[in-house]
């Protein structure tokens, strides 16, 4: 009955172990593909530059915004491992802004939409607003609910 206990709790430990390095290997992974398509943006503006076609700045300002959305998605990943395998959450509200705004730059035909991303982005700000001024530790409740009854 023991070694039944033994064998039941190493693979409790063990799942949660493998799966951790199968996220870390997949996110590694993930890092060099967006690094290399960081790099290929950086040709796509170097392409755009001696080309000199000044009347495109549309397309400029996007690769542009592409170029961060890539970079965020890098750094979040280096923060994933630097703090201890947890994403922190205002990366992603950076990525969100990021991406709103490229796309206002992109799809600005419609005035409806635009009105909408903008309300996005104010609703991202305010998230990260937020974020920024609670604390990170939570106090300790003591509730009743969890109490032993003796």
């Amino acid at each position: 009955m023991n070694q039944k206990n033994n064998t039941y709790l190493q693979l409790i430990n063990t799942v949660p172990k493998t799966l951790q390095l199968f996220l870390n290997v997949c996110l590694v992974l993930l890092a060099l593909i967006l690094s290399f398509l960081l790099i290929k943006e950086l040709i796509e503006f170097l392409k755009i530059l001696i080309a000199d076609d000044s009347g495109d700045y549309k397309l400029f300002l996007a690769n542009i915004l592409i170029f961060f959305l890539y970079f965020e998605f890098i750094t979040m990943i280096i923060k994933y491992f630097k703090e201890d395998y947890h994403f922190p959450l205002r990366y992603f509200i950076y990525i969100g802004i990021t991406a709103m705004i490229r796309l206002i730059i992109v799809e600005h035909d419609h005035p409806l939409n635009t009105l909408m991303y903008s309300l996005v982005i104010l609703i991202l700000i305010i998230s990260y607003f937020i974020i920024n001024i609670t604390p990170l530790e939570r106090p300790v409740r003591s509730s009743s609910l969890f109490m032993k009854k003796e």
